[in-house]
């Protein structure tokens, strides 16, 4: 089949390379040309684990090129994805400017029959917005349907996402539209649930809002068990037991971060408070979510009093591993808190370092993170890399200047820490320390 994806960002670039890998012709364009010059000469935007041997195989084999020109990309397309970026405005509301631009660009230049498809987290009504551009700046001869198709992918494992979804979500009322689709992801043999386009519009911002509500849920247990000594990995394990809650975002820590999870809470409180319908639950998930870098901050001061002039390690930039990725990023509004105390901050991140200079550009960069702790009054670790979690402990205790560990996403065992001579604070459990730190 011949696809065009319109927006090379991360679920654009992660849909054309994968529908590609399944044997169609993609042609991706984005109207930023620097990046299309770049992909043509396989080097990637961002960091995605497996993408930029998949990119690379795709295009040398012909079946995935890339485009800034629509008078390219659109006129043999037979499935057209709009992939672009819907940020917050002021308001909390989706930025819908992309999508219109794309979405008038796209009319302009059809000359058959083209499924219009949008990927993008839009609110509900985006896709008769679509259908209204379309309907203006199209030609007559030109014929199209408007299809939702929202996506889940999940950075740094976006692959394994597009191969093997949960579900695959057609929102549309035109069975012909939907057969189309059926049959392009077919290959997949994966669930698909096929429903009202409107329907369809709100599945992913109510699918990450409920989830971003069961992370601030648990953080709120957190702060309750600091309050009265209980700790919150053994809540949580008799919490996860009962099968209708379950395991996952249940991992106490700073919050959620993320290209996703801040925009779309904000963008379907948003949407609710326009339609007359109040969010209140999810409106206080998002206060939640506001205060747990100050409440972080808090707790340190408790040990280290005034932060003014400490050096403080960080480990992790990103918002989680597995990605460059530092868009609202916990460990980046942490950086900038203890900056704003008069902390000195050397930090360490496997991949998010380019991106992190470009906005905390007045902090030490270190190569590993025994560098960050080296000399350093506590050392915070930020962001869950798999890596910090195999660290050399004892090497890190010699290194730092006070053996103090600020644990924001739980990694390591409390005892442990205990034992091996730190003064360990964590989330939603009590402090551990030897007899050695607490002197």
């Amino acid at each position: 089949m011949n696809l065009c994806v319109v927006g090379a960002g991360h679920v654009g670039l992660v849909t054309a390379a994968v529908f590609a890998d399944l044997g169609n012709n993609v042609i991706c364009l984005d109207v930023n040309e620097t990046r299309v010059e770049s992909l043509r000469a396989g080097r990637m935007p961002f960091f995605e684990p497996g993408l930029q041997e998949m990119v690379a195989r795709n295009h040398t084999d012909g079946r995935l090129r890339f485009t800034s020109d629509y008078r390219e990309a659109i006129p043999a397309a037979e499935v057209v994805f709009i992939c672009v970026d819907t940020p917050s405005g002021p308001d909390g509301a989706a930025d819908l400017s992309s999508i219109s631009a794309a979405a008038q660009e796209i009319a302009r230049h059809l000359s058959g029959s083209a499924l219009i498809v949008n990927k993008s987290t839009v609110p509900v009504g985006t896709g008769d917005i679509v259908r209204q551009i379309l309907q203006r700046h199209a030609s007559a001869e030109a014929e199209f349907e408007v299809v939702s198709n929202p996506e889940f992918l999940r950075e740094g494992s976006a692959i394994g996402d597009s191969l093997r979804p949960d579900r695959i979500v057609i929102g549309c009322s035109n069975h012909k539209a939907a057969t189309k689709l059926l049959e392009l992801y077919a290959p997949l043999e994966r669930q698909v649930l096929l429903m009202d386009l409107n329907s369809a519009e709100l599945v992913k911002h109510a699918s990450n809002s409920f989830l971003a509500t069961k992370i601030s849920f648990v953080n709120s247990v957190a702060d309750l068990c600091e309050r009265v000594g209980a700790d919150i990995t053994q809540v949580i394990k008799g919490m996860q037991a009962d099968q209708r809650i379950g395991p996952h975002f249940l991992s106490p820590g700073l919050g959620f971060g993320g290209s996703c999870f801040p925009k779309d809470t904000e963008a379907l409180a948003a949407a609710s408070a326009a339609a007359g319908t109040p969010f209140r639950v999810l409106e206080a998930a998002i206060e939640v979510n506001r205060q747990r870098v100050p409440h972080f901050i808090a707790r340190m001061k408790e040990v280290l009093g005034d932060l003014a002039g400490k050096a403080i390690a960080v480990l992790g930039l990103s918002f989680k591993p597995n990605t460059d990725d530092i868009r609202e990023a916990k460990a980046i509004e942490l950086v900038r808190a203890l900056r704003e105390e008069g902390a000195r901050v050397r930090a360490y991140d496997p991949a998010a370092v380019p991106n992190a200079r470009r906005v905390l550009p007045d902090i030490i960069y270190c190569e590993n993170a025994y560098e960050a702790a080296r000399g350093a009054d506590a050392l915070v670790v930020a962001t869950e890399w798999n890596e910090f979690k195999q660290l050399d402990l004892t090497k890190l205790r010699e290194v730092l200047r006070q053996p103090i560990v600020f644990d924001g996403r739980n990694i390591y065992p409390p005892d442990r820490m205990a034992s091996l001579g730190f003064c360990y604070v964590s989330v939603g459990r009590k402090t551990a320390q030897s007899a050695d730190s607490a002197d």
